[in-house]
């Protein structure tokens, strides 16, 4: 597995965790303590606002689930990938494009977002 896509997957592991204290943990970990996080819709930074933004999202839509849209690709501290947002056996309601940008130590600093599809995206 490439780093590129290790990373992607790991970012979207935070956004399918049902339980709140492993979400947290999840950014605990894989996130640092100031990182940015940016879309046209939402914004937070800091680790503690960021899991309260996915906590929110995933509170608004229930069954919400995030899929690795293709494969990841990456050069120095960046990461970009495209993913969908589906509820668990349905079609895609949103589609997304993310850059992530890495710390030294291959956390993620900071996530700007890109809709590619949404509803009045």
């Amino acid at each position: 597995m490439s780093e590129a896509r290790r990373i992607a997957e790991n970012y979207l592991a935070a956004w399918n965790e049902p339980d709140a204290a492993a979400r947290a943990a999840r950014i605990a970990w894989e996130w640092t303590p100031s990182a940015r996080f940016t879309d046209p819709m939402m914004e937070g930074a800091g680790q503690e606002e960021i899991t309260a933004m996915i906590g929110a999202v995933r509170a608004k839509f229930p069954g919400l689930g995030f899929a690795l849209e293709g494969e990841p690709d990456g050069y120095g501290r960046f990461v970009r990938f495209s993913w969908s947002a589906a509820p668990e056996g349905g079609a895609a309601v949103a589609r997304g494009t993310d850059i992530v940008r890495l710390d030294d130590a291959g956390r993620i600093a900071e996530v700007i977002g890109f809709l590619d599809a949404a509803p009045g995206a």
